[in-house]
């Protein structure tokens, strides 16, 4: 799942148990609260009025709209109760969650939220059930972890495959965790001036250092994520409605929205990211401007139609 369409299933499951809990609330009450525009707010109405389960009858679908300024939401027959897990599915959820804090991705919720249903499913016997990552941390973990808990800078050695290029730079690290069987470091670099995140099997050195940083009140969540630079290859195209996946797939940013067309900015390490994703959609997509992903695109295009000569 995207962050995009994270962010927005969150808002969604916040808004909804408000709004049914304060009958009569606004347009303006609800946009204010949740942080909505109107149009943001109608959508995802019109996205809650077709869920529910199948069947799809009065009593199997979620009610949602607006009428004179009112957020009107009903619940489904179903949702009128709350469910409640099977043991097994509890055990599941349970497994899941030491998982993702065995790997170092965990927040301090998730772990509050781990204990209570380690203590409500297993009592008196919390430890009867772990969960092994079975991930080697390397050696240059243990010594970024204690610098990111005394706040101190460390100077790095880093490869980065996609510029093909080895720099030295101080980094203010801030977590160190695993996903996907590669451990990371999520840090301040001062070299680019802002967050990164660092694959440790590509730090060739580390040196600790005497300088000192201010860690941040609330450490960003670990999470591999895309971070563009200015020496990103950068192009703008249009999207059909039968393209707009790709909002909640791509960290993308939006330029304008119409019924018809959405037109993106799109930012990549390298041009043939967006060219392979325009030849991609076909039909669907339009390159507006970017001269480095039009040549990437007219030569991959190029070794296509060869391909097939």
């Amino acid at each position: 799942m995207s962050s995009r369409t994270a962010a927005r299933l969150n808002r969604i499951l916040a808004m909804l148990p408000w709004v049914i809990a304060h009958p009569g609330a606004s347009v303006p009450d609800v946009c204010d609260r949740f942080g909505y525009t109107r149009r943001q707010l109608l959508e995802d109405l019109d996205l809650v009025f077709v869920c529910g389960l199948p069947g799809y009858g009065p009593g199997d679908l979620m009610v949602a709209y607006v009428e004179d300024d009112e957020v009107v939401v009903d619940t489904a027959d179903y949702f009128a109760g709350a469910p409640r897990l099977s043991a097994a599915e509890s055990v599941a959820l349970l497994a899941s969650g030491l998982a993702v804090l065995g790997a170092g991705t965990g927040s301090e919720a998730l772990a509050t939220a781990v204990e209570k249903l380690s203590r409500s499913l297993l009592a008196d016997e919390a430890d009867i059930l772990t969960v092994d990552v079975a991930q080697a941390e390397p050696e240059i973990a243990g010594v970024l972890r204690a610098a990111a808990n005394a706040g101190n800078v460390v100077e790095i050695t880093y490869t980065s495959l996609s510029r093909n290029e080895t720099t030295v730079r101080a980094i203010e690290p801030w977590s160190v965790f695993t996903s996907l069987g590669n451990w990371y470091v999520t840090a301040h670099c001062r070299l680019a001036g802002g967050e990164r995140v660092f694959r440790m099997d590509r730090i060739r050195d580390v040196r600790l250092t005497e300088l000192e940083f201010e860690p941040p009140r609330t450490a960003p969540i670990p999470e591999i994520i895309y971070t563009p630079s200015d020496d990103d290859v950068e192009c703008v195209m249009d999207l059909s409605a039968g393209a707009r996946w790709v909002l909640e797939y791509y960290p993308v940013e939006v330029v304008e929205q119409s019924a018809d067309a959405t037109r993106i900015r799109f930012s990549a390490t390298d041009p043939s990211i967006p060219a392979g994703l325009l030849l991609r959609l076909g039909e669907d997509a339009r390159l507006i401007s970017g001269d480095e992903v039009r040549e990437a695109l007219r030569l991959l295009k190029a070794q296509v139609l060869a391909r097939y000569g």
